[in-house]
Parts: C-alpha cells; structure tokens; sequence
C-alpha cells in the first residue's frame, strides 16, 4: 500500500515519530511512539524545492502551565479522527525536518493509506501560531532539527 504524501501546510495535522527536545538531549535519534502533530509551518529553504517542515507535538499530558499549550477542542478531535481524551498541542519545542521525512507514519487504519488526519480550524491555527511565535520571542521554545 502507497502512502499518500500532502503537501505540508500550516495548521495539517500529521502522523509522525515525534522526538522530544529531553529525548534529544539523551542522545536518541527516535522518538519513543508516533503521535498527532500539527505542521506549525512549511519553509521552502532553496532554489531545488526543498521544504523543510516545524511540527509541534500533540499529547494528552495536560500542561504544567496553561499558557504553553493549547487545547484542541472535542469537536475538532472528532472531525479529525483523533481520540476522545483530552489532548494539548505544546508549544514549547518543535521538531524540523526535510518534508517528507522518514519519521512520517500512515494513519492507524486509514483506508487511503494517508499521514495527514485533516487540518486545524483557521481561529485554532491563528492562536496555535500567536502563542508558539510569542514562546519562540522570549527564548524558550526549543528546536530538534531531524533528518
């Protein structure tokens, strides 16, 4: 079965081998589970059409502080196919890679065989990105660039 490969765009939700920035500080290449994450953005960095993509990760570990994630909401889990447990996009590191990467996965038993569940509403999206580009401004959000 063929994956089918969405070009990345702002606010498409992806299945992806997620590392963490505390995974990547102990050395690992791998991150421990494929899980949601959202393409925060899509850079095209030359002249050959290469794109490198920003993924924030999506859990279900609520936040230590509210400011530094945001929830998805119920009814958005449900149109993308997601879980029905509370889930948060962190906006505190984010993994960079050369779209599409390796660590893209297909969707549990997605018919299409497809690595993307669906995109964010534009109002979640714009809140996602107003808060991730204020965390970056201040020095605290942490990049894992991956190959």
């Amino acid at each position: 079965m063929t994956t089918w490969l969405p070009k990345p765009h702002p606010g498409l939700i992806v299945r992806y081998c997620y590392l963490w920035y505390r995974e990547y500080l102990e050395g690992r290449e791998e991150g421990a589970k494929d899980r949601p994450c959202a393409i925060i953005a899509a850079l095209r960095v030359d002249v050959d059409g290469e794109t490198r993509a920003l993924v924030l990760p999506i859990t279900h570990i609520a936040p230590e502080h509210p400011a530094l994630a945001v929830e998805i909401p119920a009814a958005t889990k449900k149109r993308l196919g997601l879980d029905e447990a509370r889930s948060w996009i962190v906006l505190t590191e984010w993994n960079e890679f050369i779209w599409p990467g390796p660590d893209l996965r297909r969707l549990p038993a997605a018919s299409d065989a497809s690595v993307a569940y669906g995109i964010l509403p534009p109002g979640l999206f714009a809140v996602v990105r107003e808060k991730f580009l204020a965390i970056v401004n201040t020095g605290r959000a942490k990049r894992v660039s991956r190959t």
